[in-house]
């Protein structure tokens, strides 16, 4: 991972008038990284394409608002929260937030400190999204069960058999129709509230 993304929508103050920040592209930069700066939401949008992970340079507050505009963008990277005295401050109102991230940096890290977050976000990133892929499916699952209990039930009660017997109806049903057996048990369903409303 060498090109990443920071984004900050207001400038860092420094601790001292004469102090430099300490700011993430800096850092990163100093460590080998190639870093750009976004403080737009299409500037983001734009980068976050190309960029192999974002780092978000913002209090918490605001991180749900940016991790959405990247999600408009369809970027599909790891996310990482820069925490320095400036967003940590600004942040002790919401320390909880709904957006999960892949890793923290902090201004003190070395080189190898940086490089293992990035490389453990990476590794955090493809689980978290497996997991949101395994997820989606079983939900997908349960709710084709759903119907097909339904439809069971319904045939159950209209025919006098048992779910056993209801459930081979259903499967002899869409076989013969070279159908899905939820797309059978769904159109069972919708006619039976039709007719009962």
């Amino acid at each position: 991972m060498r090109s990443l993304l920071v984004i900050r929508v207001q400038p860092t103050i420094a601790a001292s008038s004469d102090a430099i920040p300490l700011t993430p592209e800096r850092l990163l930069g100093a460590n080998g990284y190639h870093v750009q700066v976004a403080g737009s939401e299409a500037e983001a949008v734009k980068l976050a394409r190309v960029a192999e992970a974002s780092i978000l340079h913002l209090s918490l507050a605001d991180v749900e608002y940016w991790v959405n505009c990247l999600g408009k963008g369809k970027s599909d990277s790891p996310l990482l929260w820069w925490c320095a005295p400036d967003t940590a401050s600004s942040s002790a109102e919401s320390c909880e937030v709904e957006t999960s991230f892949d890793g923290i940096l902090t201004p003190s890290m070395t080189g190898p400190e940086i490089h293992w977050t990035l490389h453990f976000a990476a590794r955090r990133y493809m689980e978290r999204k497996q997991w949101e892929q395994e997820r989606k499916q079983l939900q997908s699952r349960l709710e084709d069960r759903k119907w097909i209990d339904m439809a069971k039930a319904i045939l159950s009660d209209l025919k006098q058999i048992s779910e056993a017997e209801a459930y081979d109806l259903l499967r002899k049903k869409a076989m013969d129709e070279r159908k899905r057996m939820v797309d059978v048990a769904t159109a069972i369903v919708k006619a039976h509230q039709l007719l009962q409303s």
